[in-house]
C-alpha cells in the first residue's frame, strides 16, 4: 500500500493511505537516506510504502520504502550535534510568519530563511502577523519591511490570527497545496492555523512575559487536512537559520535582487566584497539594494563559525 506520513512521534508513524483510511506503522529495519546523518529516517509528508497485517482483532502496520522527496526541512538535531532531525518533507510552499516584537523576527532571520527556501526552490510567503496589536509607528515599521521584501519579489501579507484580518488571502494561496507554517516560537503559528480552519484545535500557549519570547507549544511537525482542499504542516518554533552545505560564492545568486545584478559586475565570480566595479555595490550606493539584506548576506558569507540552524534542505535532483 502507499501513503503518506501524516504525523511522527519517533517510533511510531501515522500514515493515511491512498484510500483515505489512517495507520499506525512502524518502520521495517533501519532505513538509510543517501547523504542525510538524521535521527529519524521517515518525517511528516513523506511518501512511503506500508504492508497492513492482521493478527485476530489486531492490525499491524509496517512501513516498508520511502519515496524520493523534492525537499525536505531539518533541525539540528538537540542531542546529536553531528545528526540532524527531519522535520517535514515534500512542501509546495513555507509560510514564515513575521512579528515586529512579542517576539522580535529580525531581518537577518528573514534572510536566511529566503535565502534557503531559494536555494531548494520553495516558494515562501511572508505573513505579518498581529497586525491588530501595533500602533502607527510599528505599523509604518511593518509596511516599509512589506514594501521591501514585495520590491524583491516575495509575496507579504499583513494579518491578524486574532480578528481574522486577510486569513482569507491565505486560504487562497493554499488551495491544492501542502504548505508548511514556520516562525519563532510566538509568533502565532498555532493560532493562526486555529483561525484558517475552525475545526482545528491545536493547542496554543500565552507569550513568556519574563522574556517576551514564545513558549513551544508544538513540539513535533504535524500535517492537517483543511476542508478547503489544503494540507497544513505544523511544525515547532524555530530560533535561527544557518547556511549550510553551501558555497560562499553562490549564496549571492539566492538573493533575488543581487542575482539580477550579475552581469554588472566585471567580475564572473564576484562575491560583493572588495572587488571593483561591482553592480551589487554600485546599486546599494544608489539605493537600489536595501542595506539590511546587504547586511544579511555579509554576514552569511564571512562568518565563518556560523551558530544559526538551517532548517530547510531538498534532495538534488
Amino acid at each position: 500500500m502507499i501513503g503518506i506520513v501524516y504525523k511522527s512521534t519517533g517510533s511510531w508513524y501515522t500514515v493515511k493511505s491512498d484510500g483515505g483510511v489512517f495507520y499506525d506503522c512502524r518502520i521495517k529495519g533501519k532505513f538509510r537516506i543517501k547523504g542525510i546523518k538524521s535521527t529519524n529516517p521517515i518525517a511528516v509528508g513523506d511518501k512511503v510504502e506500508f504492508e497492513v497485517e492482521k493478527s485476530g482483532d489486531e492490525t499491524n502496520a509496517t512501513i516498508t520504502d520511502i519515496k524520493d522527496r523534492k525537499n525536505y526541512i531539518v533541525r539540528k538535531s538537540v542531542n546529536l550535534s553531528k545528526q540532524t532531525h527531519i522535520i517535514a518533507a515534500n512542501l509546495d510552499q513555507v509560510f514564515l510568519l513575521i512579528t515586529l516584537n512579542n517576539p522580535q523576527t529580525f531581518t537577518s532571520f528573514i534572510d536566511r530563511f529566503l535565502v534557503t527556501a531559494e536555494a531548494y526552490r520553495i516558494p515562501a510567503v511572508l505573513l505579518f502577523n498581529k497586525i491588530d496589536s501595533y500602533d502607527e509607528e510599528e505599523l509604518v515599521e511593518i509596511k516599509y519591511l512589506a514594501a521591501m521584501y514585495r520590491n524583491i519579489g516575495y509575496k507579504c501579507i499583513g494579518v491578524s490570527a486574532k480578528t481574522g484580518h486577510n486569513v482569507d488571502k491565505v486560504k487562497e494561496l493554499m488551495i491544492g497545496k501542502t504548505s508548511m507554517f514556520s516562525g519563532h516560537s510566538g509568533v502565532g503559528k498555532s493560532t493562526l492555523i486555529n483561525t484558517i480552519d475552525k475545526n482545528l484545535d491545536i493547542k496554543t500557549k500565552e507569550i513568556s512575559e519574563q522574556h517576551m519570547q514564545g513558549q513551544h507549544t508544538t513540539t513535533f511537525a504535524e500535517m492537517y487536512d483543511l476542508d478547503f482542499n489544503a494540507q497544513i504542516i505544523d511544525t515547532p518554533g524555530i530560533r535561527g537559520f544557518g547556511i549550510v552545505d553551501m558555497d560562499k560564492e553562490e549564496i549571492g545568486d539566492y538573493f533575488p535582487e543581487f542575482f539580477a545584478l550579475k552581469s554588472r559586475c566585471k567580475f564572473n565570480n564576484c562575491l560583493h566584497l572588495d572587488e571593483p566595479k561591482c553592480g551589487v555595490k554600485d546599486a546599494l550606493d544608489n539605493d537600489e539594494v536595501a542595506w539590511s539584506r546587504y547586511k544579511s548576506y555579509v554576514q552569511m558569507i564571512t562568518d565563518e563559525n556560523d551558530n544559526y540552524r538551517m532548517d530547510i534542505y531538498a534532495e538534488e535532483k
